[in-house]
């Protein structure tokens, strides 16, 4: 129903939705609920579309995939108690992720406060730790201004989630609008783009131009900055090979002459100076260890408490990477003495290794066996993509295959869970990125075991008419657990706890309406992808894969050594 603004009232939930409206939220991702209704009544009357999902973590982790494709925060509302709780996941998803989100729970009233209200849970205790803030709204007149302060606080350092819980009777409660305080969209937060210290900026240029055997890794951060032609620009005009990882795949397109991915463990250990950008030294680089300690190591990142942790580093930035790397490249410009051009011979070196890591795969890429190889999946899904395709990764085993083969053609078109590694992000994903993006192909690749964590909310793709190409790698099996198991306990015991069924998940896409098929030779893959594209629906491809054949980075990872 409409507010009373003619009687100069105005509800909580009404305030709440001006506020989204502000910051320029699109969309809210949902699962209905009494304590929240009154946001949807607000959000109607601001333009704001209301998508409802089958589960709170999907609306997470949807809101936190719509941060990163669009660049601008993802918002979540759910109800109180197990509503929230559902959320936790895909809230901490996006703090390890460092994804601008604002999840928005309920609350009993406050008249209600410590009386045993239904669904009544202490939701800012819980959310403390896995959020930049988290705080209670205590007054219908504040709500705007605190939404308004929970998206300021996303973007304090890197980014990451906020939690605003709203008491009941606080989002229903009316206000004369003259005590409202409502932010207008624009001012009330300033930009956070630090180009870092001009003298370590000079440094940095200083160490490249002189530099024989420099690398750079571009991370996410390179994406969440929206550094991309800036990183192109310095690799370029450097001559610096560049390797990508998380969401700073793509920064580079395959085929360019400084695009490199199979050779950075080479790359790590001969380089005199390497750049890191974006990316922590955690698990995902043996916590800084498999850099050379010989190198000059060189860390940029957004937040100043990354820098320099679990591993000593010679020059850490701290600021926007797009911005560092622009001012980068201008420093270097003007004194290059020819070291760029010598660089040749490091770069072939590099492809040399790349090649060799191709050709002793190359039997796997092309392999015709059946239970299809891995590989070979990940090689025609590969094939398949095109400067439009933004690709989904959601898996464990499979996904670590693909992280080693597929590669997008375009910036901002990888998306994976990030270091939390929560399986269940895959469908979420396509809902946010589908629905951000309309004009883009969206391509999936689940595990079977991640798909059955969220895959119902197939059916809220069908019902939102939101096509997509999706591909599950179905060994009926936890398979990266599983080869943990196998080599700590022998093969007597590598079948606990890990085994799926065989279940036929093209018949389920074709239960809850959209397409689906079957495919056990690996000849029939490509044109299964294509049949998929050209429905133009929800599709999943039932793709049988070799249950022992294990992922290179499942068999090195070192928790089961």
């Amino acid at each position: 129903m409409p507010d009373d603004t003619s009687q100069n009232l105005i509800s909580g939930g009404h305030l709440v939705a001006k506020a989204l409206k502000a910051e320029g939220v699109e969309v809210i991702y949902t699962l209905c609920g009494g304590h929240i209704i009154d946001i949807y009544d607000g959000c109607v009357d601001e333009g704001i579309e209301v998508v409802d999902v089958r589960h709170e973590q999907v609306a997470a982790h949807a809101a936190d995939g719509y941060a990163r494709v669009t660049g601008k925060p993802g918002c979540a509302v759910v109800t109180a108690g197990p509503g929230t709780t559902d959320a936790v996941t895909g809230v901490a998803n996006a703090f390890r992720a460092e994804s601008p989100m604002l999840l928005i729970g309920g609350q009993g009233a406050h008249t209600q406060h410590k009386m045993g209200s239904l669904q009544d849970l202490p939701h800012v205790d819980m959310m403390t730790p896995i959020t930049k803030f988290a705080a209670t709204v205590p007054d219908t007149a504040r709500a705007a201004d605190m939404v308004s302060m929970a998206f300021r606080e996303c973007y304090h350092g890197a980014p990451g989630p906020s939690f605003l819980e709203i008491p009941r009777d606080v989002l229903d409660a009316k206000v004369p609008v003259e005590k409202a305080r409502v932010p207008a969209a624009g001012q009330y937060r300033a930009s956070t783009r630090s180009a870092g210290d001009p003298e370590a900026v000079e440094k940095l240029a200083d160490l490249l131009v002189h530099a024989e055997k420099p690398a750079i890794l571009l991370g996410s951060q390179v994406w969440t900055t929206r550094g991309t032609e800036a990183a192109i620009d310095l690799v370029r005009t450097l001559n610096i090979p560049a390797y990508m990882n998380g969401a700073g795949r793509g920064t580079l397109p395959p085929g360019d002459p400084h695009h490199f991915q199979l050779s950075r463990r080479y790359a790590f250990s001969n380089a005199d100076v390497i750049v890191i950008v974006g990316t922590p030294f955690d698990f995902r680089m043996g916590y800084g260890k498999r850099l050379s300690a010989d190198a000059t190591v060189v860390q940029i990142d957004l937040d100043y408490r990354t820098v320099g942790k679990n591993r000593d580093i010679d020059l850490g930035i701290v600021g926007d990477a797009g911005l560092i790397l622009k001012s980068v490249t201008e420093a270097a410009s003007g004194r290059l003495n020819g070291g760029a051009s010598k660089r040749k011979e490091w770069l072939d070196e590099l492809r040399a290794a790349e090649q060799t890591a191709i050709e002793k795969r190359l039997p796997s890429l092309r392999s015709n066996a059946s239970p299809i190889h891995p590989y070979r999946l990940v090689s025609e899904i590969n094939d398949f993509l095109t400067e439009d395709s933004i690709y989904i990764g959601d898996g464990g085993d499979i996904v670590t295959f693909s992280g080693q083969v597929v590669q997008p053609k375009s910036p901002g078109h990888w998306m994976d869970p990030g270091p939390l590694g929560t399986l269940g992000v895959g469908v979420p994903f396509v809902l946010a990125a589908k629905q951000a993006r309309p004009d883009k192909e969206v391509v999936a690749l689940f595990g079977d075991g991640a798909f059955s964590l969220t895959g119902w909310d197939f059916e809220t793709l069908v019902r939102y008419n939101l096509p997509f190409v999706g591909i599950v790698g179905n060994n009926s099996s936890m398979n990266q657990i599983r080869y943990g198991q196998k080599a700590k306990y022998g093969e007597d015991r590598e079948r606990v706890g890990n085994t799926l069924g065989d279940v036929p998940y093209d018949k389920f896409a074709q239960m809850l309406g959209g397409y689906g098929e079957e495919v056990r030779d690996p000849a029939g893959i490509g044109p299964a992808l294509r049949r998929a594209r050209e429905s133009g629906k929800p599709s999943l491809i039932n793709v049988w894969v070799d249950p022992d054949a294990y992922a290179p980075g499942t068999m090195n990872q070192t928790m089961y050594k």
